[in-house]
């Protein structure tokens, strides 16, 4: 069997999402004393994914790759090793994704015992009239009534129940990206579903690893420390009883183990650092520590002191609707004067095809977007003077009904002989008209999404619902106040990336972009510089609405949510970044003004 100790259990992270590296499984399988393969599939975006190969297949809706790439060729592997592997692979279908395993091990002459976590999947109900407790997050309005899709974001009581079970493989629909490690932990260690504290520790390592190689050098800021990216080592993470864990990669591989590359991914996405909502616990991550491990500097990385609040009553949920067409033109343009020739194509391009729209009695484009990628275009008034010979032209459009974009999509191709000199009109021939899958988050009370574990032993089992605290009494750890900057006059302005690291990515249509201090001394001057207003101000030409700022003591950060900042955010924003990965590295031009000689300290080491 693997090892399961008292004092810790040893999982590894092999997937941040549908589509990470092949690398992975092989990579983790040989790392000695692995308990557990974790994998998390279900971005936002890739349940409007599942939700368009599910209309078009009602066997499909869930994660083929998961199926072809990882139990095909490493099966066997995991089960002489002892290694459980779980998965939300399950996404719209986990059912079907649970018989396509047992065909794969079957035509192997393999036996695992599968086990799969339902419940998640609230479009039946809705449809049916039975639930009353939805609503729209942030919104009034009402939720359309064609919903293709429509799952709340469960917990992780289910993988605890399975693995009990004597599970070998535990597939779930739409369980939250670190439900994968707190269900392994609390199993492992017998936790109470109270234990609220050492919960919010397994899920802040699950929120470690969720992401793949982000946790080891993946988007580090520095880039250029982290050597061999053709074989990143990705997390392994042992999770002690006490709910700290320790964060480690596979000997031999390229990669980084470094405190900052781990607070960057801490604060990845999410919100207000006190009070990280999820299913099984609410977490506080202000006060959490990140250090290396003793003895072993250089090598791995202690995380420790996340303290947890009871959870809400709600669950989270996403749904999903289509909503119209769009499509997405890219052309190359090239020699002098490209940016204004690639405008002025643009400008020519949508101008005709609106013409020709409406003489077949079609009405306008519902939405445009034009970017001249190559030219800073996201950066808008902080894009610096650049006179390139090259330029890619980048043109997205909307439309309810898919023949007008046809349009576009058609006329695109005679700018390379009619418009400007130098243009390629196509990278890979006429590019497709897309539905339009938009995503819908919501609230919904936990009661109204009964969950079921199916066994390995083939019986259905309601599954308790989830545990309930008094909220009355608490309240997230106390935030102390940071020290002023140290007065002088010696101070000179430096971007902001010489005395910080950024990460930043997406929530919906909002923007989180976490900024930790490379040094402790510097998160006064960060403080005092980088308000809410100066950040709005710095994002001013993308950020429609407000921007919040929270304190997090104890990685010495700051971690700011720009509202309505991605254009709608993922499949429904046109932007060519419309995830938000960008922003940090933006941000890293921030001006800030530092003591010159402390500076030159910090340099000299």
């Amino acid at each position: 069997m693997a090892r399961t100790s008292d004092r810790s259990i040893r999982i590894g992270g092999a997937s941040g999402f549908w589509g990470d590296s092949a690398i992975a499984t092989p990579q983790l399988l040989a790392v000695e004393g692995l308990d557990y393969l974790v994998y998390d599939y279900l971005a936002e975006t890739t349940m409007a994914i599942l939700a368009r190969a599910k209309v078009k297949n009602p066997a499909l809706g869930y994660a083929v790759d998961f199926v072809t790439d990882v139990i095909e060729p490493h099966l066997a592997t995991a089960l002489g090793r002892g290694v459980k592997i779980i998965a939300n692979a399950g996404g719209l279908n986990p059912g079907a994704c649970r018989d396509a395993i047992q065909r794969v091990a079957e035509a192997a002459g393999l036996q695992p015992r599968i086990a799969v976590v339902s419940g998640d999947d609230l479009l039946p109900a809705w449809t049916a009239g039975r639930l009353t407790t939805v609503r729209r997050l942030n919104s009034d309005e009402a939720i359309p009534e064609a919903l293709l899709s429509m799952n709340a974001y469960v917990g992780a009581r289910g993988i605890a129940e399975a693995l009990a079970a004597g599970a070998d493989i535990v597939i779930t629909g739409r369980a939250v990206d670190s439900a994968v490690v707190v269900g392994a932990a609390a199993h492992a260690f017998g936790w109470s579903w109270r234990d609220w504290d050492r919960l919010a520790g397994a899920t802040i390592a699950g929120h470690l690893i969720e992401c793949g190689a982000q946790a080891t050098g993946g988007l580090f800021t520095d880039w250029d420390r982290v050597p061999a990216w053709d074989n990143i080592g990705y997390p392994v993470i042992d999770v002690r009883d006490d709910g700290s864990c320790v964060l480690t990669k596979p000997s031999g591989t390229g990669g980084l183990i470094d405190p900052l590359a781990v607070s960057e991914q801490l604060l990845y996405e999410v919100g207000d650092p006190a009070r990280y909502v999820m299913p099984d616990v609410v977490c506080d991550l202000s006060q959490v520590r990140v250090a290396w491990e003793e003895g072993r500097v250089g090598e791995a990385v202690k995380v420790s002191g996340m303290r947890g609040l009871p959870p809400t009553r709600d669950y989270k949920g996403n749904a999903t609707w289509q909503d119209g067409f769009q499509i997405q033109v890219m052309m190359a343009i090239r020699g002098i004067d490209a940016p204004a020739k690639a405008r002025t194509t643009a400008e020519a391009l949508l101008k005709r095809t609106s013409r020709m729209m409406a003489e077949a009695g079609f009405g306008g484009y519902s939405a445009t977007a034009v970017e001249l990628l190559g030219c800073e275009s996201l950066y808008g008034p902080h894009a610096r003077a650049l006179r390139t010979r090259e330029v890619v032209l980048r043109i997205a459009a909307r439309h309810p009904q898919a023949k007008a974009l046809r349009f576009l999509q058609k006329e695109c191709s005679s700018a390379g002989t009619s418009m400007a000199a130098g243009t390629r009109s196509t990278f890979s021939g006429r590019v497709d008209v897309q539905s339009l899958i938009r995503v819908l988050p919501f609230l919904v009370d936990k009661a109204e999404a009964p969950l079921v574990l199916s066994s390995p032993d083939g019986a259905d089992t309601p599954l308790p619902s989830p545990e309930q605290g008094d909220t009355s009494t608490l309240s997230a750890a106390p935030t102390p106040e940071p020290a002023p900057p140290v007065p002088g006059d010696d101070l000179i302005e430096v971007p902001l990336v010489r005395v910080a690291v950024a990460r930043s990515g997406d929530k919906g249509d909002d923007e989180n972009i976490g900024v930790i201090a490379r040094h402790p001394q510097w998160l006064p001057y960060l403080r005092q510089q980088m308000t809410t207003e100066a950040v709005r101000q710095y994002f001013s030409h993308l950020v429609a609405g407000a921007v919040e700022r929270f304190e997090v003591p104890g990685l010495h950060a700051l971690n700011f949510v720009l509202h309505a900042a991605l254009g709608g955010g993922g499949v429904s924003s046109l932007r060519s970044d419309p995830l938000g990965k960008s922003f940090g590295q933006m941000l890293l031009d921030f001006p800030v003004r530092v003591p010159a000689a402390a500076l030159q300290r910090a340099i000299d080491g």
